[in-house]
């Protein structure tokens, strides 16, 4: 029997027997059936208007809800925008969701489980922007990237993005078989789409994070942020008319974002029976990770439980697998996972001020399942 929807939540919308296939790990295939290139992706219900070449970019942070308020912003993108939107992944966060895109694969397949997350050979925390701990991105992430996949059936393939992201453990786990174009500003960023466009077939990815910096910092209601996805937007539009008629621009995000004031934190160092039985907190604020002692799960779920009510759901590694919160979970990656994971509704967050004082100075931020965060748009220009 199907499970019930969780009140206020969006689940994913991974590809499946069951699934609509309409999240970020299906772009890259559909992008696959637009050229008319077989490549041998998962089947997908994202259809595309076929082209020659493709320009995908990702705006990191422009949730769907957030681009749909925001049309004095943003007029092009938003006259791009469609009723129906896509989902990202869980956690719904930058690192997770930029390899469910690079791999065309859910979460619980490429292992990207997190902004943190446990490595479970040491015990340590890695964390998946900064790749802050000696493990080898190819083994962490072993299986071929859409980017390598789509080469190999004859299509070019670029990345246009910043110069320091090259080489790093985010990039190598997925984004690797693509040639890497560093663009550090507008300028550079049109020049390498279009520079990638000219070749047939092909498909080049452009990423730009700026709006997400300024939402984390300024949080989503400020002045900061809607500047910012004003100049995005008259970005956007210029690169669709540098591009020739015939290349496809598409437009997608990662995921969306939400404003937690001080009134809204948890800290969970206030509740010393929240450590009970914990070796480990990973995750972020909006979406955690809690690691145990053996034989403490069933404690420390029902203790999170008891303490958060309906502040945010508590579910053990295994209620979230049946959920299907991490689609596919491949034996190796399981662990990675909390042994109790727990996403906050509205605008909760479940901050540590010993682990992660520094979550504490955000104001936007992101990683559950409303809406706001989980639904992003697919814009075809």
């Amino acid at each position: 029997m199907p499970l019930q929807p969780l009140s206020g939540f969006v689940e994913p919308a991974y590809s499946g027997p069951l699934g609509a296939g309409r999240s970020l790990g299906d772009v890259l295939p559909a992008v696959a059936g637009a050229l008319g290139v077989p490549v041998g992706f998962h089947e997908t219900s994202l259809a595309l208007p076929p082209a020659p070449a493709y320009v995908v970019m990702l705006v990191d942070g422009l949730g769907h809800e957030l681009l749909a308020e925001h049309r004095a912003q943003a007029p092009y993108l938003h006259s791009l925008l469609g009723e129906e939107p896509a989902t990202c992944g869980v956690p719904s966060t930058t690192a997770t969701s930029l390899t469910s895109l690079g791999t065309a694969l859910t979460p619980g397949q490429h292992g990207l489980v997190g902004f943190t997350s446990r490595v479970p050979e040491t015990g340590a925390l890695l964390n998946s922007l900064f790749w802050d701990q000696p493990v080898d991105p190819l083994e962490w992430q072993p299986n071929a990237t859409a980017f390598t996949r789509l080469e190999a059936a004859g299509v070019h393939t670029s990345v246009v993005s910043k110069r320091e992201f090259a080489g790093s453990g985010l990039t190598r786990c997925g984004q690797r078989g693509a040639s890497y174009v560093g663009a550090d500003d507008v300028v550079e960023r049109i020049a390498g789409a279009v520079a990638g466009a000219a070749r047939r077939p092909s498909l080049t990815y452009v990423y730009d994070g700026d709006l997400d910096w300024h939402g984390h910092r300024a949080g989503v209601d400020s002045q900061r942020w809607r500047a910012q996805l004003r100049d995005i937007d008259e970005d956007v539009q210029e690169l669709r008319e540098e591009l020739p008629d015939e290349v496809r621009l598409l437009v997608v995000a990662d995921h969306g974002m939400v404003d937690s004031t001080k009134a809204s934190h948890i800290d969970i160092e206030d509740t010393p029976a929240l450590r009970d039985g914990v070796t480990l907190l990973g995750g972020e604020a909006r979406f955690r990770h809690v690691y145990c002692h053996g034989g403490a799960v069933p404690d420390v779920a029902a203790t999170w439980r008891e303490t958060l009510g309906s502040r945010a759901t508590v579910l053990t590694r295994d209620e979230a697998i049946e959920r299907g919160w991490f689609g596919v979970v491949d034996p190796n990656v399981r662990l990675r996972l909390g042994d109790v994971v727990v996403a906050a509704h509205e605008d909760w967050a479940l901050m540590s001020s010993k682990d992660f004082a520094y979550e504490m100075t955000l104001i936007g931020l992101h990683g559950s399942l409303t809406s706001r965060e989980m639904h992003i748009p697919i814009l075809v220009g």
